[in-house]
């Protein structure tokens, strides 16, 4: 099993919060995405984070392109390894 995550980036809280709940509903995944605030260097103010939904894809099911798409709804984008 390897351990693949995908990780799509958000401008903000509330877009991170429906994309991981859109993303568990879409691909039916067996929980939601976990959250993380992502502050951007430099920057000390909350409003200047991003914030990343990250996916585990054990199996490797995901298509990049449809999380990508998925991301670009919420004015986000899929972070590329």
């Amino acid at each position: 099993m390897t351990d693949v995550r995908h990780v799509l980036v958000l401008p903000d809280r509330d877009a991170a919060e429906d994309a991981a709940d859109e993303a568990a509903e879409r691909f039916d995944l067996p929980a939601r995405p976990q959250l993380v605030r992502d502050a951007l260097a430099g920057e000390d103010d909350a409003e200047d984070a991003q914030w990343l939904v990250v996916i585990d894809d054990e199996d490797e099911e995901l298509d990049p392109a449809a999380l990508n798409e998925l991301a670009e709804e919420f004015e986000g984008w899929l972070e590329e390894d």
